[in-house]
């Protein structure tokens, strides 16, 4: 992975947030780190005598994002948020923005009170693909502890209060910062941080980068370019627009032998599943509407096992996967089926390599279930 940094543009910041803009841009240009909306970044500041983090707002892309588009919150209230033993979302959001010295800025990403728990001036977060690769392998916790001896490794949680609750735990009595070189979260992500931006940014390229060649020695991908077969595409009306993909990782994906359990194994990022879902439509003879109407009574049953008082999303697909044809994704908008598309292209890589490493395995059903129907993900669509 390349490391974007320029010394003479990082010196012509003239502040800390312009400092903190500049990096996050860095991070947002590689797509193997984030993707549309994903990953969030902070830097802790002072005005006028207090402590304030500057955090990304909830939504935001990091590769365009502006000095507008990071809340600015208080350190001491989110440090207290920290030490709850429960905290809704709704009061969550409630007194972040109550918190916040400029009620005009965007909410805070929902992992704000995370970012100020870690008592480094700069703190990076992205969804490395190579890491996440890694740890939604069947022996992603092995690999991932010998790769990275010195961080903080968490099992998978919730994002939010209960992941900030979680690392809060781990890192009481007299936990050694100073000595961990970032966190990983398994089946979501990884934290750089550092007192100086250039260095936490270099820590991400580096970590990210050893993740990568790990899989280019144990992994690697070999595309066997088999030639599509046709398939009539205007007999698959779902959304308006759609996004055709049949390059050669597409049909190679699309031609695995028992097509529907290869594909159906979950999102590769938590965040994902509000773009495409957790499962794909998956057509592998003709029979269209039949595909179809199993996908969403699927669904249906899905939605009834794990609902409480959430009420039903579209129970539509949001990509097909045709058998020896490749992938189509689908949208209310052009720019949707084109971002769900970009998300899909990153997921089957991860899920060809991740079989290479004795098998691809996401997050339970139950916390799929959980990550699309929480609201404050929701929320970001509609941003």
């Amino acid at each position: 992975m390349n490391n974007l940094w320029d010394d003479a543009k990082a010196l012509a910041c003239k502040s800390d947030l312009e400092l903190r803009v500049y990096s996050s841009n860095l991070l947002g240009q590689s797509d193997e780190l984030v993707l549309h909306g994903g990953g969030n970044t902070s830097v802790k500041s002072s005005v006028d005598g207090e402590e304030i983090l500057f955090v990304k707002g909830s939504g935001w892309d990091l590769v365009s994002i502006k000095a507008e588009g990071f809340a600015p919150v208080k350190m001491a209230t989110l440090l207290e948020m920290a030490k709850l033993e429960s905290l809704s979302d709704i009061d969550m959001v409630a007194g972040q923005k109550e918190a916040m010295i400029d009620k005009s800025a965007p909410n805070p990403s929902v992992e704000a009170i995370l970012h100020a728990l870690i008592p480094f001036k700069v703190v990076d977060h992205t969804h490395a693909d190579a890491i996440v690769t890694i740890s939604n392998s069947k022996q992603g916790q092995t690999h991932i502890k010998s790769l990275y001896p010195n961080f903080l490794i968490i099992p998978y949680v919730m994002p939010g209060f209960i992941l900030a609750q979680k690392i809060y735990e781990m890192t009481q009595n007299n936990f050694d910062w100073e000595s961990c070189e970032g966190l990983i979260l398994h089946n979501h992500g990884i934290f750089t941080f550092d007192d100086d931006a250039k260095k936490s940014y270099t820590k991400m390229i580096e970590a990210v980068s050893l993740a990568e060649a790990f899989l280019d020695k144990h992994a690697p991908i070999f595309l066997d370019h088999k030639i599509s077969k046709a398939f009539d595409i205007e007999d698959l009306s779902l959304d308006k627009f759609r996004h055709i993909n049949q390059s050669p990782l597409a049909v190679h994906y699309a031609s695995q032998e028992n097509l529907r359990t290869q594909v159906t194994r979950g999102v590769l990022t938590p965040e994902h599943i509000i773009r495409t879902k957790r499962i794909p439509l998956v057509i592998e003879d003709w029979d269209i509407e039949d595909a179809i109407r199993h996908f969403i009574v699927d669904y249906e049953t899905y939605f009834s096992a794990y609902k409480t008082d959430e009420i039903m999303l579209d129970s539509r697909p949001k990509y097909a996967v045709i058998k020896d044809f490749g992938i189509v994704t689908f949208g209310k908008t052009q720019k949707e089926a084109d971002v769900i598309n970009d998300v899909i292209t990153h997921t089957m890589k991860a899920v060809l390599r991740a079989d290479k490493l004795g098998g691809y395995q996401s997050i339970s059903i139950a916390d799929s279930f959980a990550m699309e129907y929480w609201e404050l993900e929701q929320a970001k669509l509609k941003g």
